[in-house]
């Protein structure tokens, strides 16, 4: 009978560690919890490390498990417990490898539809402006310095598996990464309420190169930013609320970006 890893198991307390951002930059690796993630994770199983299983989850995902030459570890229902920050953990996580990318490479070869995110607070709309990005055709989603982590816990769950299908530039300093990203011919967009432009209104803009500037839930896109900009885009709205919250714009933003590029 395989002897179960409990959480006091030198590999499970060193995956712990990997709850917390200085951790998870220290090691150059994060944890991808649950099925989707893991079956994302595991299409590129280069930058997986191992996957931590309880007995119930590895009989669950049998076949998954089966088909991977990743080490399989299996581990008590607290030990799994210990490196999930649900309240009902799924008992099946995978160790993955940062996957960030340089914005030089950006730079050298702009995507057609790209995201940056400028202080962006919540990673449960960081996990879902990456599964839009990705639903929509964006090839790459950068995080300002000052933004949520992508690597984190809620943030990977909210990609649904997304966050490695795109490219992912973390802590870049926008001000100057946004000039060079435009002298390589992208047209950077800030979503912005009171902007200048109708997002109904720019379909040849939209046709790309695009980058779409999203800001903080609360305070929007910084002004220094904003100012950086080709155009600040509105999205028009015939109903009397005020605002969209920062996950519809950017769904709404990205979808008429991919209508219109085709």
């Amino acid at each position: 009978m395989t002897e179960l890893l409990t959480e006091r198991s030198g590999r499970v307390a060193a995956a712990r560690k990997l709850t917390r951002r200085a951790g998870r930059d220290a090691a150059g690796l994060f944890l991808a919890e649950g099925r989707q993630a893991v079956v994302e994770a595991l299409a590129d199983p280069d930058g997986v490390r191992e996957v931590f299983a309880t007995e119930a989850a590895a009989d669950a995902h049998r076949e998954l498990l089966a088909g991977t030459h990743v080490p399989v570890r299996l581990v008590t229902e607290k030990a799994a417990a210990g490196l999930s920050e649900t309240v009902t953990p799924q008992g099946l996580v995978a160790v993955c490898e940062l996957r960030d990318v340089a914005p030089d490479q950006l730079v050298a070869g702009p995507p057609r539809l790209s995201v940056a995110l400028a202080e962006l607070a919540d990673p449960g709309n960081a996990g879902t402006v990456l599964r839009t990005a990705d639903a929509c055709g964006a090839s790459a989603v950068v995080f300002g310095a000052g933004s949520a982590d992508p690597y984190g816990g809620k943030a990977v769950r909210s990609s649904a598996g997304s966050l490695f299908h795109v490219d992912v530039v973390r802590g870049a300093p926008l001000a100057e990464l946004l000039p060079r990203l435009q002298a390589s011919g992208v047209t950077v967009l800030a979503a912005d309420a009171g902007g200048e432009a109708s997002l109904d209104a720019l379909d040849d803009v939209l046709a790309g190169p695009v980058m779409w500037l999203f800001g903080n839930e609360a305070r929007g896109v910084p002004v220094d930013l904003a100012a950086l900009a080709d155009q600040r885009v509105r999205i028009p709205m015939r109903g009397r609320a005020e605002s969209l919250n920062l996950a519809a714009a950017a769904a709404i933003c990205l979808y008429a970006t991919q209508l219109a590029q085709g």
